[in-house]
């Protein structure tokens, strides 16, 4: 397994000392999860085997194959928030991908096709609803075309199922009010709440005797300087994990799917902090309830190569909604979900420690374009307009947002596949940081997490 993961030079131990549904749970089932640690386990000091810190919905599949492999063994997991699943996970489109956009044979094309066949059957054992909606990939313009038949190549060469091209009369046939003259049928594709998926792998990893601890923010990952006071167990949990509220965790091993924290959490542990974190703010539009009957499945523009993001595209949800979107703009707070959230600390981050100076000159028109389409509502929907030409201004409201971390290198390149940072030295060795889990992570999920089970058990020997 070691030689398919992409490694970062090995840098730990050198040092000193991861878009949007309505916020909320789904209106079904109240998920509620047996045994819940709000702040930590009784005792001052919990002890684990290892320890999966992020909630989202990376985190909870890799803490839910861990345990189902190893039963004998201790796990907990650490989310920061007082719920799981609240950020990228929980601000998801909720598109179930099919994997034809993504560079063959690499992990995004695996993981995507695997993960994909994984969620429906992971859907329909656990009784969760998912609609298998399907996707068209419209080309509305006559030079479109030649990328969108370069486009149906690559998902043949990824084994993406029941890929056609069609002509503008079978477009019509599944979108009635779809303009397009020619378009990439994915009947694969689907829709699914996926923040009541991850909330079904925290029950799976609860009901195999993982132990879940919200509200712990990790503020600092070192190993011990000396054993617990009264402890039986000497130096067996050598790595000390410390929350914001002085609070701290014991463990032999570390797992970290922490998402728009990744790397501050991988620096943080005396690892590499590159690649860096650049957070990408997604807006959605609603269509209004009366004119839903536009839209029946999803339909997507033909992508543009140069950017890892997908376009602005029509997306039903589970609730019956349509959304719009999402555009793609710089978020100025790695959680900011509003157009004026701010942190100073991460507009410093951005400008000073990634590439992003070298990405906002090479691509400037784009940026400033999506910037205009996500302050006037008119600029969208004429695009939107592309595709179904009786949508009006009038028909659309403003819907939420999501954030994309969108790790970026110092040259300004964006890095668009997984990556994964293990390390060397006393700490190095005891840790496996998922660097960057990019679209379509919450596809690939369940994918993921059997390989990053893999690589625990290789590379930490359980």
């Amino acid at each position: 397994m070691l030689r398919t993961l992409r490694y970062l030079g090995g840098a730990c131990g050198l040092a000193g000392g991861d878009f949007p549904a309505a916020c909320g749970l789904s209106r079904g089932r109240p998920w509620l999860l047996r045994g819940v640690c709000r702040c930590g386990r009784s005792a001052s000091t919990s002890s684990f085997d290892v320890v999966i810190v992020g909630g989202g919905i990376v985190g909870l599949a890799s803490a839910r194959a861990l345990i189902q492999r190893h039963s004998a063994l201790s796990l907990g997991l650490l989310e920061k928030e007082k719920d799981l699943a609240l950020h990228q996970t929980g601000h998801n489109s909720g598109v179930i991908h099919s994997g034809i956009y993504y560079k063959p044979a690499s992990l995004k094309a695996k993981l995507c096709v695997q993960g994909a066949a994984l969620i429906y059957e992971y859907c329909s054992k656990k009784g969760i609803s998912y609609k298998q909606c399907g996707k068209l990939i419209v080309a509305v313009e006559q030079e479109e075309i030649p990328r969108l038949q370069a486009l149906y190549e690559r998902g043949l060469q990824n084994g993406v199922q029941g890929l056609r091209l069609i002509q503008q009369e079978d477009i019509k046939k599944k979108e009635p009010y779809c303009r397009g003259l020619m378009a990439i049928d994915c009947p694969y594709t689907g829709i699914v709440d996926y923040r009541q998926v991850a909330l079904s792998f925290a029950q799976d990893f609860q009901d195999a005797g993982g132990s879940v601890l919200t509200n712990f923010e990790v503020k600092d990952i070192e190993m011990a300087k000396e054993s617990p006071s009264g402890s039986q167990d000497g130096m067996k949990y050598p790595i000390v994990i410390r929350n914001t509220k002085g609070k701290e965790i014991r463990c032999q091993y570390v797992v970290t799917c922490a998402g728009l924290y990744s790397d501050r959490i991988s620096e943080m542990s005396g690892c590499s902090p590159e690649p860096r974190i650049v957070p990408f703010r997604g807006d959605y539009l609603l269509l209004k309830p009366e004119k839903c009957y536009l839209v029946k499945g999803n339909i997507y523009p033909v992508p543009d190569s140069r950017f890892p993001f997908l376009g602005v595209h029509f997306t039903p949800r589970m609730d019956g909604s349509i959304w719009l979107g999402p555009n793609a703009v710089l978020a100025f707070k790695r959680e900011g979900y509003k157009p004026f959230d701010f942190s100073a600390r991460d507009v410093m981050d951005i400008i000073i420690n990634s590439g992003l100076v070298k990405l906002v000159v090479e691509n400037f028109s784009y940026g400033v374009n999506e910037m205009y389409k996500a302050c006037f509502l008119g600029a969208t929907v004429r695009y939107l307009q592309k595709f179904i030409p009786e949508i009006t201004v009038s028909d659309i409201l403003r819907g939420p947002a999501g954030v994309r971390a969108q790790a970026l290198d110092r040259d300004g390149n964006l890095v668009e596949d997984f990556v994964f940072d293990g390390g060397v030295g006393d700490i190095g060795s005891r840790i496996l940081h998922v660097r960057n889990a990019p679209s379509p992570a919450a596809t690939s999920s369940l994918a993921i997490s059997g390989m990053i089970a893999d690589e625990v058990q290789q590379r930490f020997e359980l």
